[in-house]
């Protein structure tokens, strides 16, 4: 199994490595306001996290979440066009817990209370520069690889 997740904002690249070598690699959307970790901020947290919880696994693709629970919709362009402020949250969520007490953990920086996740996005969704809220976005068919080849607690670690 995989043993760690490296997310790299300034080239927006997410890497998945096991036993030292890359076992996937994917394009990324980061918070479009750079890295953060105060709550309201809708910046990327950095520092290492785990994922606490994997949501989603058997959603058709496109499911459409809404706090974190499927909301009946599947996604579609026209949906969206008729929704063009909503944040979309698709097809899988690994949802992130910091692990650093200060940085992304307890208090005003707590990743898993500010609800920072690693999630789909429609696929017309431009990836490589930062656009989300915060979390870390996936088109759908890289989310559903990677939500396969993890397991709740593999480390993630997203830096700068």
């Amino acid at each position: 199994m995989p043993n760690k997740i490296l997310i790299e904002i300034g080239i927006q690249r997410l890497c998945l490595y096991a036993k030292g070598n890359i076992r996937f690699q994917c394009e990324i959307s980061s918070a479009k306001n750079g890295s953060g970790q105060r709550f309201g901020s809708e910046c990327t947290p950095l520092g290492k996290h785990i994922i606490r919880a994997k949501i989603g696994k058997d959603a058709p693709e496109n499911t459409v979440f809404r706090a974190r629970r499927p909301s009946g919709e599947i996604y579609s362009p026209q949906l969206g066009k008729q929704n063009p402020d909503r944040d979309w949250i698709l097809t899988r969520i690994l949802w992130l817990s910091g692990k650093e007490p200060g940085l992304n953990r307890l208090g005003e920086v707590d990743t898993m209370r500010r609800f920072i996740y690693i999630h789909g996005c429609p696929d017309e969704h431009k990836l490589g520069v930062p656009s989300s809220h915060g979390c870390i976005k996936l088109h759908n068919d890289d989310v559903i690889e990677l939500f396969e080849l993890v397991r709740p607690y593999t480390e993630v670690e997203i830096v700068s």
